[in-house]
Formats: C-alpha cells, sequence, structure tokens
C-alpha cells in the first residue's frame, strides 16, 4: 500500500512494523564480510528519497573519541579546544554539541571550567557506560545529555556481550528507563550498525526505544555508528553498508526525526566526508566529527572537512569563522604536538603550496587558476611557493613576492636580474647532488648577497 510521506511529500509504501527476530545463532553475514577477503558491497538497485532536512549541524568528538588515540589532554588544552570550537562554530552553533569523557578527576575539572565560561555552542554532553550510577553522575555535573554505547551487530551481541538478540535488547531497554528515572536525555550510539541485522534488530528495537520515550515524555537520539568504517555512499547499495539506507530506515521505518538523528563514521575504508555529507542529504540533522579527523585507528570524520561541505551544501558558512581552522591545526601542532600530515587538506602544510615552476607562473599571473578558493581571505593561509629544483624561474619571483610582501608596483617578474641570478645559483646547488628544497633562510640569505638591503624581512 502506498501513502504519502510527510517528510518528503512523495507516494511511498506504508511503513512495515518490524518485529525482533531472535536468533539461535549470530547472523554473521559472511556472503560480505568474509574477514580473509575485502568486505563486499552488494548492490539491490533500491533507492531511496533524499530528503536533506531544513536545518543541518555538526558535533564534535575532539574530547571522547578523539582523545582515545592521543595522549590525555591537559585542563588547559580540553578548555583551549572547546573555546576554538566555539570560536569555529559562530553565533548560530553550527557546531551544535560536543561530548566529555567525566571519569577521570582531569575530566571533571576541565568539564566544569568549560561550563563556567557559559557559552550557548557547542552544548557540552558526556559520554558513559550503561549504568545507573553513572546516569547520576552526569544529572549531579548539570549535563543535561548523555551518549550511552549500544551494541546493535551480531559481532558485538552474540561475541562481545555474550547474550541473545531478546536479552541484548531487554539490557538496553532498561537501560534507557534509569536515565529517563535520573532525568537525563539519553543518546543512543548504535555500535557497529553497518554490520547489524537492520530489519531483525535495530528497527524493532529503535521502535521500543520510541515508545519509551513517548511515555516518560524525553526524547531519544540515535547516533547511528559505522564504527569500523564499512559504510557506504552509493544510493543502490544494499543494507546494512548502505548510508542512505540505514538513514532513511531510522526515520521511515522508527519514525526518529531528523533532528533526533546524528551519524558518526570512521575513516578506515577512505569514505569518512563522503558517508557523513550523505547522512546529511538523506535525513540526518547531524553529523558527528573530530577535529582533525584524530580518532580511533584511521581516525574520525574531520570537523574541518564538513565545515566546507556544509557551505558547499548550504551555500553560506552561516556565521562559521573558517580562519578558526587555521588556529587550530597550529594549537594541535605547536601546543599539543601533534603532527599533521602535510598534504591534509585545509590545514597540512603542504595545502595551499606548490614547487612546480608552471604552477608558480600561473599563479603569477592569477591566483585563482592554480588555488581552489582564496585561501588567505577563506582560511588566513596565501598560497606559497616552496623553492627547489622545479621551481623555474616564476617560482623564485613568486617566493620573493610573496616572502616580503611586495606592494603590486614593487614587485618582481620572473626576468628580473636577481631572479636569474638566484635561479642559477639554485641550479648549481641542485647540480652538485642537493635533494631538499630551499629554506626561507637560504632563500633570504641569497637576496641580500645580491641586492644588499634592497628587500626587508617579514
Amino acid at each position: 500500500m502506498l501513502e504519502i510521506s510527510s517528510k518528503t511529500n512523495l507516494l511511498e509504501k506504508k511503513s512495515y512494523k518490524y518485529s525482533l527476530q531472535d536468533v539461535a545463532e549470530p547472523n554473521l553475514q559472511r556472503d560480505i564480510y568474509d574477514y580473509g577477503t575485502i568486505p563486499k558491497v552488494a548492490f539491490n538497485h533500491r533507492r531511496v528519497p533524499m530528503g536533506m532536512p531544513e536545518e543541518i549541524w555538526i558535533t564534535d568528538t575532539s574530547l571522547r573519541d578523539g582523545q582515545q588515540s592521543m595522549a590525555p589532554y591537559t585542563v588547559d588544552q580540553i578548555v583551549n579546544i572547546y573555546k576554538l570550537l566555539n570560536k569555529l562554530g559562530g553565533p548560530y552553533g553550527i557546531i551544535r554539541q560536543t561530548e566529555f569523557f567525566i571519569y577521570s578527576k582531569k575530566d571533571r575539572q576541565a568539564l566544569e571550567k568549560c561550563l563556567e565560561l557559559d557559552l550557548k555552542f557547542p552544548e557540552i554532553t558526556s559520554w558513559i557506560r550503561a549504568s545507573k550510577e553513572d546516569f547520576k553522575l552526569v544529572k549531579e555535573l548539570g549535563i543535561q545529555e548523555t551518549g550511552i554505547l549500544v551494541s546493535c551487530s551480531d559481532y558485538h551481541i552474540f561475541k562481545k556481550m555474550k547474550m541473545s538478540r531478546s536479552q541484548c535488547l531487554d539490557y538496553y531497554l532498561g537501560t534507557i528507563k534509569d536515565a529517563f528515572n535520573a532525568g537525563v536525555v539519553p543518546r543512543c550510539h548504535l555500535e557497529d550498525i553497518t554490520r547489524a541485522d537492520f530489519y531483525g534488530f535495530v528497527v524493532p528495537f529503535v521502535n521500543e526505544l520510541q515508545n519509551l520515550s513517548r511515555e516518560a515524555g524525553i526524547p531519544v537520539k540515535i547516533r547511528a555508528c559505522d564504527t569500523m568504517g564499512y559504510g557506504v555512499p552509493y544510493t543502490e547499495a544494499a543494507m546494512p553498508r548502505s548510508v542512505a539506507g540505514i538513514i532513511y530506515g531510522l526515520q521511515h521505518y522508527a519514525d526518529v526525526p531528523s533532528e533526533c538523528l546524528e551519524w558518526h563514521g570512521h575513516n578506515d575504508f577512505y569514505k569518512g566526508v563522503t558517508n557523513a555529507s550523505t547522512a546529511w542529504l538523506y535525513g540526518a540533522c547531524a553529523v558527528n566529527c573530530s577535529l582533525l579527523g584524530i580518532g580511533e585507528r584511521t581516525g574520525n570524520v574531520p570537523l574541518e572537512a564538513m565545515v566546507f561541505e556544509y557551505a558547499s551544501l548550504r551555500g553560506s558558512l552561516d556565521g562559521m569563522d573558517t580562519t578558526v581552522i587555521t588556529e587550530i591545526a597550529d594549537y594541535f601542532q605547536h601546543e599539543i604536538g601533534y603532527q599533521i600530515p602535510p598534504m591534509t587538506p585545509y590545514v597540512g602544510s603542504a595545502f595551499n603550496v606548490t614547487r612546480a615552476g608552471i604552477h608558480a607562473d600561473g599563479l603569477m599571473k592569477d591566483e585563482e587558476i592554480y588555488t581552489i578558493f582564496d585561501t588567505r581571505k577563506i582560511l588566513g593561509k596565501p598560497p606559497v611557493v616552496e623553492v627547489s629544483k622545479t621551481s623555474g624561474l616564476a617560482g623564485i619571483a613568486y617566493w620573493i613576492n610573496g616572502h616580503y610582501r611586495l606592494a603590486e608596483e614593487k614587485k618582481v617578474s620572473k626576468k628580473d636580474p636577481i631572479v636569474t641570478a638566484m635561479k642559477d645559483w639554485i641550479d648549481q646547488e641542485y647540480e652538485d647532488g642537493r635533494q631538499t628544497v630551499m629554506t626561507d633562510h637560504e632563500l633570504e640569505e641569497i637576496v641580500e648577497r645580491l641586492a644588499p638591503g634592497q628587500f626587508r624581512s617579514c
């Protein structure tokens, strides 16, 4: 039977009410997940309607999932990261929430200092074990919402928890009741959803959660967790790997409103960003990220990447200050000691750097030829030319003009005698066996030798 969907305004098949399928043995879906081979993508060629919500936002896990793969942050570092998130997210809270550990004295101290700042965004939430005592701790700290890890694949239900599906369902329903009794909004992190029996466990479980939510008058949030990065953005992919199918299914079959639906991805198969964008496009209001993508194994969805995805999809930054991304990168490198791979988009040292002479020549004629956008305006990072054996006359000229910040009328051309003289010297360096790029200090010394006092170092 077909009915008009209130979400898409399209004729769609009436929602089927799925019931729990209890099984004696775990369904490990070996046709897809044969541990000895690369996981397969199955296609059923069923398309679900695209339906990006009117409002979308970012949530942050830098201080939770991000911290799990780092040496513990100090209290001051946590507070500073929180301030930077607020500054980046802007006045409208596009970075809506961030989650904290709360178990150690240091974590609680940092959380309290952040609460004292009284910033509206990002809202501070926590992450806890599924324990009644932990809900009390959340409440005592003055936190309104907390994340709870909820196993939902047979890999976790049978192998980790040593339960049946029905036992697992009952266990977590009891946990959610404890959250409601404590007056806390629970955010259920559906762990390993991309290997779960979506219709046999996930949907029936979430429907039961929705029933409890209605009875208690307290919302339940659902975070769909692609724990191992198996999700794929292909619209005609079969479950359980289809990101679009998961988001659509949670809305259509489990009545989860978009504002209570969040995607959490990992980058094991290089699909973190595209999967998160797909989640937005198909109905999730929130995507969960970490700064610089720092997280378990290959990392989480980079928050800075989703800032740019947001602007691309909405046509506006809506108050976000992208120059703060450069501040964040500098803070992590210089204050925390995290080494960002040079070729990382937006934040790596080589992001808008070229060594090719033909590119440098293009930059001299018009930056737009070889720069993806105005990096000076958007990130506070002007395009850079590093001088090497491939830089040519144009690269040297561009370096001089940029390094000394020369006004338009004072810029040198690639035909300038100082440029040709520098190239002769540089060519000889590489002829003699040099392998490294020229440092700024070396180039400054050459300039001063060839044109004493003509240029002032910045």
